[in-house]
């Protein structure tokens, strides 16, 4: 594998995951309970914007760097969003962070998480950002092959009931990774059937996600919400127009705290034709 996330640290894809990344774990915080995060390819944990790969590519310049500043009638969502990203940015201004400094950030005493990074420099690089962490374990290892040794998760004596797992893959296979997440998926939910799932995907051409959303229906979740910013429309198969977050057994209503911030995001980082949408694959009834 050679994918670096370095070159596209900051970008819109980033954006959108990490503002529904946020709005999970406050949503976690609710309750008292402890709670577990796995990330599955978690990355090096943060990037500098002004390096030689992120200045290579300059997708934080058309992503994060063109978000306005919170203030009187920015949707709560999209504040604490910034909010988040700025705490992880006191002692290292001029970064960008990847989830797992969100999300250890984002802990509780009681609250444990596992970041899993296979590159061994990335994977060196995250230990260091987040070194002093008693919360936060990493693992130089595959992230498939963590979800079936990881989950259910624990903590010495330690079981946990409520959880996270955060699945967001360099889709190097492209068309090839998404028989790879419904295994994955498949399995985990088997044995961690509470937990809340996040899947990161790329759009280039909506209808060849169609197959994805079919067998995501399928999976044994009581349901499954796609929040989807496209910056462009979605007509060339040749880039990334735009891209999605997949939730299976998403909180209670957190499609209403997430939607007034979509249009604010495609405001400022699309072109024309930019558009948003929520969508049902599978809905709880109960």
């Amino acid at each position: 594998m050679n994918y670096r996330h370095g070159f596209h640290a900051g970008n819109h894809a980033d954006v959108l995951k990490h503002l529904v990344l946020v709005a999970l774990l406050d949503a976690l915080k609710r309750k008292e309970g402890a709670f577990y995060v796995l990330d599955s390819h978690a990355g090096r944990g943060q990037y500098d914007l002004s390096g030689s790969q992120a200045s290579r590519t300059g997708e934080a310049r058309e992503g994060f760097l063109r978000l306005p500043a919170a203030g009187p009638g920015t949707p709560p969502a999209f504040a604490r969003y910034l909010e988040a990203v700025a705490e992880t940015q006191e002692l290292a201004p001029g970064t960008y962070p990847g989830s797992p400094l969100l999300v250890a950030h984002a802990l509780r005493d009681q609250d444990r998480a596992a970041a899993c990074e296979l590159l061994p420099e990335e994977a060196a690089a995250l230990k260091a950002v987040l070194a002093g962490d008693p919360k936060v374990h990493v693992h130089a290892r595959d992230g498939y092959a963590a979800l079936k040794a990881l989950l259910p998760p624990k903590d010495g004596a330690t079981r946990f009931a409520r959880g996270l797992v955060l699945i967001d893959p360099p889709y190097e296979a492209q068309e090839g990774e998404y028989p790879l997440i419904l295994a994955a998926l498949n399995d985990a939910l088997s044995k961690f059937p509470q937990a809340t799932y996040a899947v990161w995907y790329p759009i280039k051409q909506r209808p060849s996600l169609h197959p994805f959303f079919r067998k995501v229906a399928s999976l044994p979740a009581k349901s499954a919400l796609a929040i989807e910013l496209l910056v462009r429309p979605d007509d060339s198969p040749l880039r990334m127009n735009g891209s999605g977050m997949l939730l299976l057994n998403p909180p209670w209503q957190i499609e209403k705290a997430i939607e007034p911030a979509l249009k604010p995001l495609a405001q400022a980082m699309g072109e024309a034709g930019a558009s948003w949408r929520l969508t049902w694959l599978k809905q709880d009834k109960a």
